[in-house]
């Protein structure tokens, strides 16, 4: 048991590799039950642990300290014991027998004959991969995935077992179905299955619900309305128009990893607090996010307002529609009640982040108001009617001034980089590409990512994919914000606020942290490049040297 690599996963993450599973579970209890200073999470994967930092100075201090841990003296488990009720009804039961020369019996068997420990989270809130005492049921994945897999599906997936929360794509062996509530936010834990867990699969004719739960918690309607304005009291906002998406957003939910739920919160979290310091509020208020414009809002009693993020046009109009004026935006302004504010498509950039002092009061799920796309946590997407409440003002606040602008349009943004942690899956040629060609910005892009394409596709003067130089699939790791994935086509994937906890495709660079919100303002059609820096200090590292600066930094001298 030991670690063989420590990588830089962006300049606040570190991606420690470790020799087996045990090395990862004794780690990730380690840093769970002493977290570092100014840890923030810590992710297991199925070789790997991520631990993100709150700056470069923790992360720069933990790369001296995690080497020398001794993983040997794994603490006492202290995790749960778990019986989950399975009636073996899957579709692929026979395909399993047949793979694994056990029959159908002998995959029931082998599956509940066996105490399944809780390894890591990812893919989905309450999604635990699971893996057992011996290898008699590693199979592979489906060749072709489903698109839906129902809610408590039991599945199999190369050496894991795991129970889909919700309904969801997937490419795993379905053996069966259980009525046990994977994920329930009126639990205490969410999770019924966390890291460290242990399971016992029972084979039974019928499955019986498990208290504590409903079918549409375990299919994952997490997500909360602000409520009908009809029938809401006080103080607040009305939306008369959500435009193409808007959202209720905070800073997000950190350190819930384990449970496979994203931090999320506003994409551009500069332009939110930016929002919040000119209302008078705390930087973690929640405001509201606003997509391409079209945002309308009439207040409920007198409220003061500021607009933040992509430089749009403003108007506020009477009840008869006639127009009073055109505040100013990165300025606060008053909305009088029954006066109506209107946020135009911007010029630049795509998000808008609308403060209201006092901050919108409506209900936090997990610690946070923030709407996680990808999950479906937390506040549920604005529709024509919502009342947003506003909670009243306490204590004084500083107002603020507006912080630096988005680059204008027109101008090429060049995003910052770090290496790694997965740049060894890739040539010296393609870190050229990846620095010396623009990428544009694609229509399917959201706030899971930024997906990006070689410029000029399907023209002469058409970029260049990233190639891979090395074969085969990485095992699930842990993600960051920032992360630049790819996926065998060679188009890079820039990860935002609502990514998933973990991935399975190498990830050759991570955008800092500082660069993200020009990263979240990227409208499609837009061309960006990257500039290679170095994680320490984020200055610029020559192209020339950076794909030796990257096997120097990539681990102590331990390469995979």
């Amino acid at each position: 048991m030991s670690i063989t690599g420590l990588r830089w996963a962006g300049p606040r993450a570190l991606l420690v590799e470790l020799t087996d599973l045990a090395s990862v579970l004794a780690l990730h209890h380690r840093l769970q039950a002493e977290p570092l200073p100014g840890q923030l999470d810590a992710i297991a994967g199925a070789a790997t642990v991520l631990v993100k930092f709150a700056s470069r100075f923790h992360t720069g201090s933990a790369r001296e300290l995690i080497p020398s841990f001794d993983l040997t003296k794994r603490v006492q488990d202290t995790g749960n014991e778990i019986t989950i009720e399975v009636v073996y009804d899957g579709e692929d039961l026979g395909e399993v027998g047949r793979l694994t020369g056990l029959g159908a019996d002998g995959v029931i068997a082998a599956h509940t004959g066996q105490v399944w420990t809780g390894a890591f989270g990812g893919f989905a809130p309450g999604f635990t991969y699971l893996v057992g005492e011996n290898d008699s049921l590693n199979v592979p994945r489906r060749s072709s995935p489903r698109t839906a897999v129902p809610a408590g599906s039991v599945a199999l997936g190369g050496a894991f077992s795991a129970v889909y929360p919700r309904q969801s794509p997937g490419g795993w062996q379905l053996l069966g179905h259980t009525s046990a509530v994977m994920w329930d936010l009126g639990r205490e834990s969410p999770a019924l299955v966390r890291p460290g867990d242990t399971v016992r699969y029972v084979s039974v004719r019928e499955s019986v619900p498990v208290q504590g739960g409903t079918a549409a918690k375990q299919a994952g309607a997490e997500a909360v309305a602000a409520g009908p304005a009809a029938s809401a009291t006080g103080p607040g906002l009305i939306v008369k128009a959500p435009g193409l998406q808007s959202l209720v957003q905070d800073l997000g939910r950190p350190g819930l990893g384990d449970l496979g739920v994203s931090p999320s919160g506003a994409a551009d979290q500069r332009s939110a607090r930016q929002a919040n310091r000119l209302v008078g509020n705390g930087p973690g208020a929640a405001v509201v996010e606003s997509l391409l414009g079209g945002l309308a809002v009439r207040a409920r009693g007198d409220q003061v307002l500021a607009v933040s993020g992509a430089p749009a046009g403003l108007e506020v109009r009477d009840s008869a529609r006639t127009l009073l004026r055109r505040p100013a935006l990165h300025a606060p302004f008053a909305l009088l009640d029954g006066e109506t504010l209107t946020i135009d498509a911007p010029s630049a950039g795509v998000r808008n982040y609308l403060g209201v002092r006092g901050g919108l009061d409506v209900p936090p799920v997990l610690g946070s108001r923030s709407s996680d796309t990808m999950s479906g946590i937390g506040p549920a997407p604005l529709t024509p009617g919502t009342f947003l409440p506003v909670a009243p003002v306490t204590g004084v606040q500083p107002v603020g001034i507006p912080e630096e602008a988005l680059p204008s349009r027109g101008a090429l943004p060049v995003l910052r980089v770090t290496l790694g942690p997965r740049d060894d899956w890739f040539g010296p040629d393609a870190l050229k590409v990846l620095t010396g060609q623009q990428w544009l910005v694609t229509e399917q892009s959201n706030r899971i990512g930024v997906r990006l394409a070689p410029p000029g596709e399907g023209t002469p003067e058409q970029g260049r994919p990233l190639e891979r130089t090395r074969e085969g699939e990485l095992p699930s790791e842990g993600t960051v914000a920032g992360a630049l994935q790819v996926p065998p086509n060679g188009h890079p994937v820039l990860f935002l606020a609502d990514h998933p906890v973990t991935g399975g495709y190498p990830v050759i660079a991570v955008v800092v942290p500082e660069d993200l919100p020009v990263a979240a303002q990227l409208p499609p059609g837009q061309h960006v490049r990257f500039a290679v820096v170095d994680p320490h200090t984020l200055a610029p590292v020559d192209q020339d040297t950076s794909q030796e600066f990257a096997v120097s930094t990539a681990s102590e001298g331990n390469q995979p």
